[in-house]
Parts: C-alpha cells; structure tokens; sequence
C-alpha cells in the first residue's frame, strides 16, 4: 500500500518485532489482524477505500509477513497480547478490533479481557469461537493447504474464493502463504482452529459487527448465525454479496463501507 502518511513501524512483542503499516488520523484507531496466511497485505484494497482520515495499523502477525522472524509460540493466546502491545504502543485513547478469518478469532480472545479503550470488533468472515464440525482429517487437510504454489492455487479455487481473485491478487495470497514460518503455518490448523474460546466471549460488551460472506465455504453465514451471535450479546450480522472467505479481496468496497458505517455509529 502507498499513500504519503502511512508509514512503516516496528512494534515490540515478545521475542521480537513485528512489521506494520501506520497512519495516524480520526479515531478511533481501526486495528487490522489477518487471516491465516495473510499479511498486513491483506487489507490493502480496504484500507484504499477508507476514509483518508481514518486511523489505522494493519501489522503482520508474529510468523507471517515481515515478521517471520519473530519466534513462537504462535499460539492464539500469544498472538492477543501482541495485539494488545501493539495498541498499548500506538498510544491511541480509543481503537477498533477488525479481524479476519483467524484474526477474528484473535480478536474474540482480546475483546473478551475487556482491554482499556476498545470501542467496538469487526469480524470479517471469523472463525466461531467454538470449532465446528473440525475432524482431525480437516485438521490434517487444512494443514497441507500451504504445502506449495499448486496447493495454495488450489485452496483459493476450491475453499477460499467465490468468483477467484485477479491474478494479481492471486500471487499476493501465493507469496504470503508460501512465506509463513512453519511454525506458525502449523500452529492454527493444529492448535488455534479447535481451540474453544467461547466461555470466555460472553464478557464482550462493546459493539460487535460481524460481516459473513454470501458464498463462504470456511465460514458460512448460518454456521456464525448459529454458532457465535448468540455467543456475544452485543453482535449483529450482515452478509456480504457476492464474495467466499477472502472478502477482504474479494469486496473490499463492502467490507470498508461496513466498516465506515460502524465506527461512525460509535
């Protein structure tokens, strides 16, 4: 992403740093997490369609991105409190969680500890807190969906996307799951995807917006209906036209309206 007040920063976390994209503006500050496989990369085309006004960070989470580097664990635990001390850094009063896919299931984790400031969480296409239907040949499946170039082409085709991606956009989401640290690649299939969080989210008070996908294959608008709403009292949903899992790529110009929308109603 290029934009003239958008600048590259490091953040400190545990045993290391993590990379992100900063822009400084109107609060309250909008906090980016991806999905599994993803980077900061991958809220670029929603980040473009924002207000230019809107603060923000979109970082990479520890293992992916610029921040391979970083060691584990890479577990859900570790990766909310770096989110946490990436917030405590940006030293904004007030700040939004909006995550995706896995990152939404982060963001459940960290809006449940009730943090200090936190005015409201998107979730975009999140994974429920409870796993559903996760057999351990799902497991198993998900965790070679990364293997290589065929298999990531293969999960975009087949699980990821509705109508596909440009082929820019395919190579982007090629790279960034080829990038990961093993560790990290392995960690949510193994670990995250059926860990169960959901004693915990019932403590959520703050708004909660959740945007399910039309045509989700990972994680369908009757399984979060079922499944998480009644879980978070504060939540609502609303479905996105026309897109699978990778909304952020697919309808980016939804997913910022609703986003607009929402941090307005606060």
């Amino acid at each position: 992403m290029t934009s003239e007040n958008v600048i590259g920063r490091h953040f400190d976390v545990q045993g290391g740093q993590v990379y992100a994209h900063v822009r400084e503006g109107a609060g309250p500050a909008l906090v980016f997490l991806h999905y599994w496989g993803g980077s900061r990369r991958t809220w670029d085309p929603v980040l473009r369609r924002l207000d230019p006004a809107q603060g923000f960070v979109a970082y990479d989470q520890r293992g992916w991105g610029d921040s391979t580097s970083v060691p584990g664990p890479h577990d859900l635990e570790q990766l909310a409190d770096d989110a946490q001390r990436v917030i405590n850094a940006l030293g904004c009063s007030r700040h939004v969680l909006v995550g995706h896919s896995m990152g939404g299931k982060v963001a459940q984790m960290l809006a449940a500890r009730k943090p200090g400031g936190l005015a409201g969480v998107v979730l975009v296409a999140p994974a429920p807190p409870a796993p559903i239907g996760v057999t351990e040949q799902v497991q198993e499946t998900v965790s070679h969906a990364y293997d290589n170039e065929e298999a990531v082409l293969r999960s975009i085709d087949l699980m990821l996307t509705h109508d596909g991606l440009t082929p820019e956009l395919r190579r982007q989401v090629v790279e960034d799951s080829l990038r990961g640290d093993d560790r990290a690649r392995l960690a949510w299939p193994r670990e995250g995807l059926v860990q169960d969080v959901s004693a915990g989210v019932g403590a959520i008070e703050v708004p909660v917006l959740v945007l399910a996908g039309s045509h989700d294959k990972v994680d369908p608008p009757t399984v979060l209906a079922d499944h998480l709403l009644p879980l978070i009292p504060t939540a609502s949903l609303a479905v996105l036209k026309d897109t699978g899992h990778l909304s952020p790529l697919e309808v980016p110009d939804q997913v910022a309206a609703h986003i607009s929308a929402f941090v307005a109603r606060l």
